[in-house]
Order: C-alpha cells, then structure tokens, then sequence
C-alpha cells in the first residue's frame, strides 16, 4: 500500500480507510478519524473540512514515527452524523479496524480522534489490539460506555474554551474510564479551540508524541 491510496474499500462503504503512509510490512498502525455532526445521513462532501483537519495530524505522526514500521491511514465514514443509536461512526471505525486487520493481520493499533471521530475512537477501543486512544476536542456526552476500556491507555486533550465540545464532559469522561479500569489522562491545551487551530502545532505534537508512546517499540 502506498500514501494516498484507498484500502481497497469503494467510498461510501464501511470500513473506508485512505493509506497516508505504509511500509511494506507493518508492524502497528494508526487510524485517524475526523469530525462531524450530530445527525446527518448524507454521505461526507468530497471536499471534507474536518477531513482535511486531520491530514498535518497524519503528517506529524508518521514522521515521529519514521523509523518504525508504521501505517498511517484516514478513516472515511458513510454518512456524516452520528445518527443517535445508529452510532454511524462509531461502526465505520470498527468496521475500518477489521479491514485494516483482513490487510495487515492483527496488529497493534492507536486510533487519533477529533469530535465526533473522538467519540467513535473511544467506542471502538474494545479490541485488545486497540493499544490506545487519543481524543482531541472529543464529543463526550453523559452516558457514554466506558467499561470497555479498562486496561487502554487514552488520552482526551481538550481547550476549555471550546463552545463546540466541552471540556467539562471530557475530564468527567477521564473520570468515570480510570473508575472502569481505564489508564485515562485528561491533558487541558492552552489555546486551539475547537478546530484546534491557533496553536496548531503544539496540537499536532503532542499528539504525535502520545501516539509513539501509546506503540510497541521495536
């Protein structure tokens, strides 16, 4: 698999995933899912804003990790809502994780989220596979499962002044998955908003470096 290519997956299936780096024989990967909407049946525009808000997250992981065997990929949903208990996104990552593993057989796994892509990263954690998560900006509302990640490693990075997302919801999410069993780090950003723009590099970074923590060395 070469960068940029599609995974073998037409769009609008489950299980999408865009190919943004690969060795010839992967040892782990990571899975970057974006953001969306709260409902919303229609299909992501070709032309994807919270999609191209991942990509410098893409960038910045496989440089961190250019000297290991790392495949680096984009999850590509099938509508562009959650869509309340059809949680759509949340069956596109799992959806994604077996496509990826029918590829590369099961390796060890990271999933980077933003929004709604943090919500899903954080349901679809149940593979022991799954080694962590990293949440930025995550939609994390009341009532969300948890007991499903004891034993992960996941870490929510939120700036409080977020008015999309609440930082309030994800410490009280860090909260409840360390009472699961969970190994969870609420980590406040200083600026960035919800898109996570000013202070963009510092976003970028720190999840890069959470992300080469969370894999097998060698």
């Amino acid at each position: 698999m070469t960068a940029g290519v599609n995974c073998g997956v037409r769009r609008g299936e489950a299980g999408s995933l865009v190919v943004r780096s690969a060795p010839a024989v992967p040892a782990a990967a990571v899975l970057l899912l974006h953001g969306g909407r709260s409902e919303g049946l229609e299909p992501p525009p070709l032309v994807n804003l919270p999609a191209l808000r991942m990509r410098p997250f893409a960038t910045a992981v496989a440089r961190a990790l250019t000297r290991r065997d790392v495949l680096v990929a984009e999850v590509r949903y099938r509508h562009r809502g959650w869509n309340g208990a059809r949680s759509d996104a949340a069956r596109d990552a799992e959806a994604a994780l077996e496509r990826l593993w029918e590829r590369t057989g099961k390796i060890p796994v990271v999933l980077i989220g933003h929004s709604m892509g943090g919500r899903a990263a954080l349901r679809a954690a149940r593979d022991p596979m799954v080694r962590g998560v990293v949440a930025l900006a995550p939609w994390c509302p009341s009532g969300e499962p948890v007991e499903h990640l004891a034993g992960r490693r996941i870490y929510l990075l939120h700036d409080e002044a977020d008015r999309t997302t609440f930082a309030r919801e994800s410490w009280e999410f860090v909260r409840m998955a360390r009472t699961a069993g969970a190994e969870a780090v609420g980590i406040p950003m200083p600026t960035g908003g919800h898109a996570m723009l000013r202070g963009a590099s510092r976003w970028h970074r720190r999840a890069a470096e959470l992300t080469a923590a969370l894999l097998p060395r060698g």
